[in-house]
């Protein structure tokens, strides 16, 4: 049983979470009430609404760029999956040890430098446009090949980073506990230090497929129908922006678990602290 202290105690934290929520809601509703009553009461605000929030011209628009956010959707998965062999693999190169490892040392810091320098729209013109004029045989001619290849190059070189991070971060001396229990470097690297690597990163890792999730709506400007084009598909019928904040909002709805999902994680393993909250 409680002491009298204790229910005390509970009851006043109690009551501070209630007074927390209730001023919480209502600075939340005021703030939403300037916001709706000056945006409303500005000039323009009429035309505004009928160009980008029409409900009627949103609804039509709605599953064609459902029918392209599907081709995000399936670039993203493929494109994370080869985004973390390669990531890895790359850190994995830096961080040998040894004089003879040097040439794959300076390959892996010398990709992640150039792809981690490069503006990804610019690595998308680059391969979509440059690779398929070359006409080499043997080789794709698809625009959303080149345009999931460059997302891999260049989310690759960041990725790459944030397992080294992870690496080294894993104290030496677990890899000479390994080294003495008679792990060879190739097990105490699969044992003992990726999987001490990878739960100390994963936060940041889920950051990092959030930005590809968005990202992977520039593949339009090489001509694939994604969300993103056939958003300027529909606008371009009538000059109505509304289907680009539909593609908008499936964007945000398809982001939005994932984030959640690596805010939950970096609690569990005490980024935020111990009281941090979903916000």
């Amino acid at each position: 049983m409680p002491s009298g202290l204790q229910v005390e105690r509970l009851a006043y934290r109690r009551r501070r979470a209630v007074r927390s929520g209730v001023i919480a809601a209502i600075s939340t509703v005021v703030l939403l009430v300037l916001v709706v009553v000056g945006v409303g009461s500005t000039p323009g605000w009429p035309r505004v609404r009928e160009t980008f929030f029409d409900v009627e011209r949103g609804w039509e628009a709605l599953p064609v760029v459902a029918q392209g956010l599907w081709l995000n959707i399936r670039v993203m998965l493929i494109c994370a999956v080869l985004i973390v062999l390669f990531g890895l693999t790359l850190a994995i190169l830096r961080t040998l040890r040894g004089p003879i490892f040097f040439p794959l040392r300076v390959f892996a810091a010398a990709y992640t430098d150039i792809f981690r320098g490069l503006p990804l729209l610019l690595v998308i013109f680059l391969l979509g446009f440059g690779v398929p004029a070359l006409q080499l045989r043997g080789l794709p001619n698809q625009a959303v090949i080149w345009g999931g290849a460059a997302l891999v190059l260049t989310y690759s070189s960041y990725v790459a980073e944030v397992f080294r991070a992870g690496i080294e971060s894993v104290h030496p001396s677990q890899r000479a506990a390994a080294r003495s229990l008679g792990l060879s470097h190739q097990q105490t690297l699969r044992f003992v230090v990726l999987p001490q690597a990878v739960r100390r990163v994963l936060p940041p890792l889920l950051n990092d497929f959030v930005s590809l999730q968005k990202d992977s709506g520039l593949i339009a400007v090489l001509g694939v129908i994604d969300a993103i084009r056939a958003a300027q598909l529909e606008t371009a019928e009538d000059f109505n922006f509304t289907p680009y904040v539909v593609a908008g909002l499936l964007f945000v709805a398809l982001t939005i678990p994932l984030t959640r999902l690596t805010d939950w994680v970096a609690r569990r393993q005490g980024w935020y602290g111990a009281g941090g909250g979903v916000v």
